[in-house]
């Protein structure tokens, strides 16, 4: 859900509040608040904008639309380990259902089966 106010300068005069975004989730409140700028004002308060975002990310819109975030350099770092873990967990899990494939066949192996292969390994 996305609140959208009129356009207005904010009391200090220093940034927009053109929108707050709001992520609300059942069971528990978890609300994400987001401060988005338009791109010209980017532009014109770019070393404000950068010393924001070391605080907190920045959406930058253009015509309404989200075109790009601000993020400092810990958090991006947080996002490309947090990309890495997830590629290595999807390669690990490939790997594990590729090896635990062949194990279908065991349904159909007999208990005579079973001892035999158990006689076997000894």
């Amino acid at each position: 859900m996305r609140i959208k106010p009129k356009q207005r300068r904010d009391d200090d005069k220093r940034w927009p509040t053109l929108y707050i975004g709001h992520i609300g989730h059942i069971g528990y409140c978890e609300v994400n608040i987001m401060i988005a700028v338009t791109s010209v004002e980017a532009q014109s308060r770019f070393g404000e904008l950068i010393d924001r975002a070391q605080r907190e990310p920045i959406e930058i819109t253009r015509r309404g639309r989200t075109v790009a975030y601000v993020v400092s350099e810990h958090d991006l770092r947080e996002l490309q380990d947090v990309r890495k873990r997830r590629e290595e967990a999807v390669r690990w899990y490939s790997s594990y259902k590729q090896h635990s494939a062949p194990l279908a066949d065991a349904a159909s192996l007999t208990d005579d089966d079973i001892n035999r292969l158990v006689h076997e390994l000894r």
